[in-house]
């Protein structure tokens, strides 16, 4: 039986919750359960190191780090920009923002405070610094070069 692992292609249920208790995601309500393959970037490496070498029909919960989820906040990510850049554009703390790095791609931003003249913008994950609860049902674990099987 095949272990979730490098090479292979896992069906699964999940749930991610903070340790409050409040759930953020969950796939149970899905008629199909996710598919990924291990090590795609689908799955936090948190997640994918947690679950490596369960197989098909185990159940796990894991506590992960902030480190090992959407990382660590960083005052360095919060950044201040002059009002004036917005235009007349309402803005309010907590609203999200579409923002262009260096390279022109797409970074969202949430407003942090409006001080004076200024706009205060995190660019964090909202998530970065929590402690996140992973539970996992495994339900298939297959290699990841094999062929589905069509019935005819």
């Amino acid at each position: 039986m095949s272990k979730v692992g490098p090479g292979t292609r896992v069906s699964l249920h999940f749930t991610v919750s903070l340790s409050s208790g409040e759930v953020l995601d969950s796939t149970h309500e899905r008629s199909e359960p996710p598919t990924f393959e291990f090590g795609d970037g689908n799955l936090l490496p948190g997640f994918e190191k947690a679950m490596e070498g369960m197989q098909a029909g185990e159940q796990g919960r894991f506590v992960i780090a902030a480190v090992d989820g959407f990382g660590l906040w960083q005052e360095d990510n919060v950044q201040h920009f002059p009002r004036h850049q917005f235009g007349e554009q309402l803005l309010e703390p907590g609203m999200v923002m579409q923002f262009a790095d260096a390279s022109g791609a797409e970074l969202p931003g949430v407003i942090k405070s409006l001080p004076e003249n200024a706009v205060e913008v995190d660019f964090n994950h909202p998530l970065a610094g929590r402690e996140l609860v992973f539970e996992v049902d495994v339900l298939r674990v297959t290699d990841a070069d094999a062929k589905p099987v069509t019935l005819n």
